[in-house]
Formats: C-alpha cells, structure tokens, sequence
C-alpha cells in the first residue's frame, strides 16, 4: 500500500510503498478515509521531536472505516465509521485510573510518534482507540477533529476559563480555529492573535470578539481590547521566544498563561513579575479520549465547524511544504 514516510529530521517525507498492516488479538483494521495534516509533522521533520522509530508513516489524525477485526474485540465491527485517539492508552495505569489516560504510562501504540500513522491507505490500532463516528458528520471533518479540537478542549480545561473570561488564542491554526469556538461554547470572550489576515478573517467568522495582528503591538492591543485590565488567558499556540514575551504582557491579574505550542527557543521568565499580580504559567498536552467522543459530538450537533481542503495522498510531501509556508488555513487532510 502507498504511505507518507519520515525517514529522519532534515529529510523530506516521501511517498513508498509499505506492506499491508494486519489487526492482532484487541486490534482493527481500518481503511483510512481522512488523515489531518498538523504542524507536529514539522517538527519531526525539522528535528524539534523525534520519533520512537524511524522509517515510520506519519499521520495522527485519522478517521476511516473498520475493514477487518482482530479477536477478542467486541466493541467495535466491520463497517463501523470510526475516528482514532491518536494515543492509545492502556486504561489501567495510575494515569488512566485517574481520567488521564492522555497522559498514559503504558500506552499499546502512539501514531506516528511510535506505531505506524495514518497517511497511509490503512493503519492498525487497538480497538479501545477507535470512536465511532456520528453519522451526520463526514470522516474528513472527523479527521481534523482527532487533534485540534480535543487539544483545544483539553486547554480549556487546564485552564479552568470561567464564562466571561476574556482568552487570547495566539496562533489560529487548525487548533487555534478550534480554540476560538470552545471558548465560545464555555461563555469565554475570544481573542484571536495571528499574523494570517485570511486566519483572523477566518477566526472572526469562527467567534473570535477581537482579533489582533500578530506583526504588530500584541500586548498593546489586548490591553485596549480589555480596558487596560488585560486578558484572564492567554494560550500559546506558537511557543517561540516572542509570543511568550507578548503572551505575559497581554496577561491581567491572576491571569493564566496556558503553553500548548513549543519551538526550539527557550523563555525568560522574572519570578518577580508573576508573582505580584498572581499570575501562573500552565501547560497543556494532547487530549483524553472522552474529549475526541465530545469533540465528535459538538461537530455532529453544529457546534464546531472544521474548514478543510483535502488532497491526494500522494501529495503529502507538497502539502506540508504548503502548510509550513502559511498557506493552509484551517486544516488540511489526505485521502488515499
């Protein structure tokens, strides 16, 4: 079968053809409808993170439909439409007992991190991964959710934001335009940051109250927005050494900046500046499963809309040069 793969940071992916995957005892196999194109492919390629194993498919967000069943898997069958919880925890570690099984210290596969990915005309994973698929939502739009929605969700929630909140989403990515509606959803007051005009015209669409060119005086802007008080939240989606200088500016008090994105640069942090007006610096990885089912659901019900352009498998390479030159908006998809 045809598969987009990572041979090693500084070398492009490329299109190969790989042996068919085959479910084992607990596992499905499914035949790939969707796969989202994320910013976290980048970093492999440019070294910021590294793969278990290399050659490997690359590809976390996936949805499909269950072509075959291993044994001993009775939850899930044939013909099923499912999305994929791209980390597939083992549900009985500390972590998993607790509810966070994002956060597993045994995990059965990890797409594309340390089990094959989704680019690819087929992939494997346990049947514990896979979430059925509302029927009133297409498997494309299922795809994207799989990343940028739950990992938005799961921001909220670190963040503990309260209605009325006013939140800077600093970065409109696919998980930045997802941001914007949960925090909408939560009775948040959206602020959307991005140097992407055809982003933020996107974000403003999507519910952002305010939206704030990244090019320009960041803090400034948020301040006005607020009345000086400045912004109850601000998540980091870029990570670099400037947006978490802004990020703090833009902060009130008691304000929470919340990390979700990262870059090779380190930040500077003055202890002193947090501490009197009693302002934390939170992170934010990844997402449970229970956050890709409501994910699912509030796109099925029209709560969250996905903006999605899809293209040929064979086209992956092109497509993550496209999205690392900006030029995707919203978020892009492969589809064999």
């Amino acid at each position: 079968m045809r598969a987009v793969r990572f041979h090693g940071a500084g070398r492009p992916a490329v299109v190969e053809d790989v042996p068919s995957p085959r479910p084992g005892p607990g596992d499905v196999l499914i035949d790939v409808a969707a796969a989202g194109v994320c910013g976290t492919e980048l970093h492999f390629l440019d070294g910021l993170l590294t793969p278990a194993r290399a050659p490997i498919t690359l590809g976390h967000e996936v949805a499909g439909v269950i072509a075959e069943v291993g044994d001993e898997v009775d939850d899930v069958a044939v013909g099923d439409r499912v999305a994929v919880h791209y980390l597939h925890a083992c549900h009985r570690c500390r972590s998993c007992l607790a509810g966070d099984d994002h956060l597993c210290d045994a995990p059965l596969g990890f797409l594309a991190f340390a089990t094959d990915g989704g680019f690819a005309e087929q992939v494997v994973v346990p049947a514990s991964a896979a979430v059925r698929v509302p029927e009133t939502l297409d498997l494309p739009s299922a795809a994207t959710l799989c990343c940028s929605a739950t990992t938005a969700l799961h921001a909220v929630d670190v963040a503990a934001v309260r209605p009325g909140s006013t939140a800077v989403v600093y970065g409109t990515g696919g998980v930045g335009l997802a941001l914007v509606q949960v925090l909408r959803e939560v009775g948040a007051r959206p602020v959307a940051v991005a140097r992407n005009p055809h982003r933020l015209r996107l974000a403003r669409k999507l519910g952002a109250d305010v939206t704030v060119d990244g090019t320009g005086d960041v803090a400034t802007a948020v301040r006005e927005a607020t009345g000086r008080a400045g912004a109850d939240v601000v998540f980091d989606l870029v990570g670099t050494r400037e947006t978490g200088a802004a990020a703090l500016a833009c902060l009130g008090k008691r304000g929470t900046l919340v990390y979700v994105g990262y870059s090779f640069d380190t930040v500077e942090i003055n202890p002193l500046g947090l501490v009197v007006p009693e302002q934390r610096i939170v992170t934010s990885v990844g997402n449970r499963r229970s956050e890709l089912v409501a994910a699912l659901d509030l796109a099925a019900r029209g709560r969250l809309q996905t903006t999605v352009t899809e293209h040929a498998l064979d086209d992956g390479p092109r497509v993550l040069e496209e999205l690392r030159a900006g030029r995707v908006v919203g978020r892009a998809v492969l589809r064999p």
